[in-house]
């Protein structure tokens, strides 16, 4: 597989497919087609009835493939699919079936040293006819991957600008992966690329004062006395990537890390800043613009002396050219 730039979908090999049905799960299995027919009444079109999570297959130096806390996705999809009535996969099958479909489709992996990476999407649908409001009797486990590069190709702090919009309410579904929550950020997003900004910045659905999510991503922040700051909220997705660096910045950097409030409107402590997920990894960010204040932090022109450290010490995990003292790997042949 050469370099892949960019985060688009590339057909691949196979996809996993495995079907619940009549109070029970059928036997996976990989099929050749990324396309296959539902019912026009499936709950999945008409109520949202969906869930999905978002990992990478990391190939290493030695031709060998890591995962990165696997174990991690497969819980939080168990969040996901119980919060929207959904049968709960067990953990070791929501493994099996990833395994399965990277190693089917490993030749598709980038080269090692691109960092390229096989993003690989676990989803679940609710298909079974149904007309009135109410959990589908059938749904579809999926696994879908795909080459990709970095999620933004400029590797300059981006600019991002806060949304009168909310991507998730009060007591709603902002914790768990669901496509509803995307799906109402796409609107503010394309909004704030008109006005010439590369992402939206989410406050709190409450009273806009607090930040939540970078478009699909949690947000950080390093100040200028040495500590790891991150959003903490019910409405916000308690991201993978986000628990490593909180680690990281503790252990290896010595971080203090604080979960808490950050007010968009007091931000001076605050000198290099970042969005953090599977897609996005560590995405700088340059500025922030508020009620048509922008606030610049220090570190702007390039990403931050700290962010860059976790950047390599993350990735250097994932594809395996640091130890992981963490049991965060799992390496497949």
């Amino acid at each position: 597989m050469k370099k892949v730039v960019g985060f688009g979908y590339h057909k691949t090999n196979a996809v996993y497919m495995r079907r619940f049905k009549n109070g029970k799960w059928e036997s996976g299995k990989l099929v050749k087609e990324d396309q296959f027919s539902i019912s026009v009444m499936a709950p999945a079109l008409h109520y949202g009835q969906q869930c999905f999570e978002g990992l990478k297959a990391y190939l290493r130096k030695d031709g060998k493939v890591n995962l990165f806390r696997i174990s991690d996705n497969a819980r939080r999809f168990q969040s996901s699919c119980e919060r929207l009535l959904m049968p709960q996969l067990p953990v070791e099958d929501f493994i099996e079936g990833v395994k399965a479909t990277v190693l089917e489709n490993k030749d598709f992996l980038p080269p090692y040293g691109t960092e390229g990476t096989l993003y690989i999407r676990p989803l679940m649908i609710g298909v079974g006819p149904k007309l009135g409001l109410g959990a589908a009797d059938e749904f579809l486990f999926i696994v879908i991957v795909s080459p990709v590069g970095a999620y933004i190709g400029d590797p300059k702090p981006i600019k991002v600008v806060t949304s009168e919009y909310d991507r998730a309410a009060p007591f709603g579904t902002g914790d768990v992966k669901v496509g509803g929550n995307y799906a109402g950020s796409v609107f503010a997003l394309e909004i704030a690329k008109k006005e010439g900004f590369q992402d939206v910045l989410f406050l709190d659905p409450k009273t806009h004062t607090k930040i939540e999510e970078v478009g699909a991503a949690n947000f950080y922040g390093i100040t200028f006395d040495n500590k790891y700051l991150t959003p903490k909220s019910p409405s916000i997705l308690n991201s993978i990537t986000n628990r490593a660096l909180k680690t990281l910045a503790k252990d290896k950097l010595g971080l203090e890390v604080i979960e808490g409030d950050i007010y968009i409107d007091k931000m001076e402590h605050i000198k290099e800043a970042a969005a953090c997920g599977t897609a996005l990894l560590i995405t700088p960010i340059g500025s922030i613009t508020h009620l048509g204040k922008t606030f610049t932090f220090t570190d702007h022109e390039k990403i931050g002396p700290y962010s860059q450290q976790l950047k390599e010490l993350l990735t250097g995990i994932q594809f395996g050219s640091i130890a992981d003292p963490y049991g965060w790997i799992t390496t497949i042949n």
